[in-house]
């Protein structure tokens, strides 16, 4: 093994040791033996953006494995740890929230779940084309935490192991110069994919998704959890606006839906059947990775699925149209955007032998009346991480070009919303 200074520090604080590493490669090549580890690095690092929920550790690892005939080969892999947070407040946040037990779950239940489905229900070509679009998942670890009275305390135990996509050329995008309109269309051909497997499995196997998966950030839960968020962002968002000159609209229908910011959540993040599906609810530029291919278009890899919901797939497309991309494309390509997700929802479905139009009653006009709800709900998803925002010339004037928007297209309008 061979560390830098900081490499020793990250090793002292965590469990990442030669052992423990071996223990890994094991679960992911199915061997028991036939492993030798020659070389490993670990650093701290994020995966290309901004990660409260979790402490992340980037390990490259060099080693020997026995293959085929018991002929040794050299491998090398590189792969991102996520542990919980080492402070305690945010430990805890995470650990009530279940964000890493239902990160963990998406690797192990959902996405199995979803690609076995796949493999049985779409052909090889038209799997191809679907492409599920996660980081490949090694291995996990979790335990909740032990209070005093049922034995010793004991702290809690989260560990998830994912390939570094960053070793593959993939690379995050930049919050404040936002997404291209190419990047916009790899990211919405990455969730159509999941939401469509999502519903096919739903109608196919007639599953009742929040009884099988009851991890799922359950929307009174996440109701309370963003409420919270956006009342400590609303009086941030209120001081920058009233020294902002000619938002005093904006403002005013601002304070008028503060009052009912709990209700609309909570009707907004209510799927509308038979529509509901899986969805990412985080999905935005920091939670995305992307890479140039050959061909002159991106592909894109999402990550961070703590708060995998049960909900509408307006929602995804709604937070990152509006979180993480230049007003001027939001502008001019927003209705095209829209199209290119309807028309792959569409063609997935049919992929699955759902007609979404004839059998769901799901139009094109009825997504984008669903789609101007979502707007409001990303809306208030932003103000509760305004902090991102705030400070950035290029971030607060996107944001002050969605209030403006938003405020003359009526989507301010509680009455629409409730």
């Amino acid at each position: 093994m061979s560390d830098t200074e900081e490499d020793s520090a990250c090793s002292e604080s965590w469990p990442i040791n030669e052992d423990w590493l071996i223990e890994v490669l094991k679960k992911h090549h199915e061997v028991r033996s036939g492993i030798n580890i020659t070389d490993f690095k670990v650093k701290q690092g994020c995966q290309d953006g901004v990660n409260n929920l979790s402490d992340i550790l980037s390990v490259s690892v060099v080693y020997e494995f026995q293959g085929v005939q018991d002929k040794v080969e050299r491998k090398s892999l590189d792969i991102v740890i996520k542990l919980l947070p080492q402070d305690p407040f945010s430990r805890f946040f995470v650990t009530e929230a279940q964000f890493d037990l239902r990160e963990i779950k998406f690797y192990t239940s959902i996405l199995p779940d979803l690609l076995a489905f796949q493999e049985t229900d779409v052909s090889k070509e038209d799997s191809a084309i679907m492409l599920v679009s996660v980081p490949t998942c090694f291995y996990t670890q979790y335990a909740p935490a032990i209070s005093p009275s049922q034995g010793s305390p004991e702290p809690p135990e989260s560990i998830l192991v994912l390939e570094d996509m960053r070793s593959l050329g993939y690379k995050g995008a930049n919050f404040t110069s936002g997404l291209t309109v190419g990047q916009t269309e790899a990211a919405i051909r990455a969730i159509v994919a999941i939401h469509a497997l999502s519903l096919g499995l739903k109608l196919k196997k007639k599953v009742d998704v929040n009884e099988k998966y009851p991890f799922l950030f359950q929307t009174t839960r996440a109701t309370e959890s963003y409420q919270q968020l956006v009342e400590q962002g609303m009086p941030q968002l209120t001081k920058f606006l009233e020294a902002q000159p000619g938002y005093a609209n904006e403002l005013k229908a601002l304070n008028k839906i503060r009052a009912k910011t709990k209700e609309l959540i909570e009707t907004l993040l209510q799927p509308i059947e038979p529509m509901g599906l899986i969805t990412h609810t985080d999905f935005w530029c920091n939670n995305l990775l992307f890479r140039a291919e050959g061909d002159g278009t991106d592909s894109c890899i999402i990550l961070d699925w703590q708060m995998v919901t049960y909900s509408r797939p307006t929602n995804d497309l709604a937070l990152l149209l509006i979180s993480s991309i230049p007003s001027n494309i939001r502008r001019q390509h927003a209705t095209r955007l829209l199209d290119l997700y309807y028309n792959l929802l569409k063609s997935y479905c049919q992929k699955l032998d759902i007609d979404v139009e004839a059998d769901l009653g799901y139009s094109r006009n009825k997504m984008e009346l669903e789609y101007r709800q979502s707007q409001l709900l990303a809306l208030l998803l932003c103000i509760g991480s305004i902090d991102i925002a705030i400070g950035n010339p290029v971030a607060e004037q996107r944001l002050l070009d969605v209030l403006r928007d938003f405020n003359e297209e009526g989507i301010l309008n509680l009455d629409e919303c409730l």
